[in-house]
């Protein structure tokens, strides 16, 4: 049996461009970035009501979990007492990949010391075991449906 060149190449053509698309991991499509849904994320485990709640939402492994710019939405809120509530309305239902930080210092990042290891207490959906990196996005996203959805987080210091 022999195999025609030209078939081989349109069947590798097909398999690595199912390998490129399968690896860009979209879940949601938020066209304009509007929609009727909302989530709301109730986050507990401050050590202090010292800063501020900072919460991300990702539509894609880019930027995942810290490039704010490559964020779908993200957003502030205040801390009250051990907890916090983060609130996005008007976003399409669809997966979101979250995260959120205990901003202590209010300066829009996570701090970290000279071995790289978190100062501030951070988290994601669905509260992944966490070691010495961010989970994969896979393991930190939820399903936002309308009219509502809420998660909890716990925040983890380390």
């Amino acid at each position: 049996m022999t195999i025609c060149p030209r078939r081989a190449l349109l069947v590798f053509s097909a398999l690595f461009s199912a390998l490129l698309l399968s690896s860009a991991r979209v879940w949601a499509s938020p066209v304009g970035g509007e929609g009727n849904c909302s989530l709301i994320i109730h986050v507990t485990g401050f050590r202090s009501t010292k800063g501020l709640l900072g919460a991300e939402l990702f539509t894609s492994s880019a930027g995942w979990p810290e490039d704010v710019d490559k964020s779908f939405r993200h957003a502030h809120f205040p801390i009250e007492g051990d907890h916090g509530t983060a609130r996005f309305d008007h976003i399409p239902a669809g997966r979101y990949g979250v995260v959120v930080l205990h901003d202590e210092n209010e300066n829009q990042k996570l701090d970290r010391n000279i071995f790289m290891v978190p100062k501030e207490g951070f988290g994601f959906a669905n509260n992944p075991h966490v070691l010495l990196v961010a989970p994969p996005i896979e393991k930190a996203t939820i399903a936002v449906t309308c009219p509502t959805t809420t998660t909890d987080i716990h925040l983890i210091y380390k």
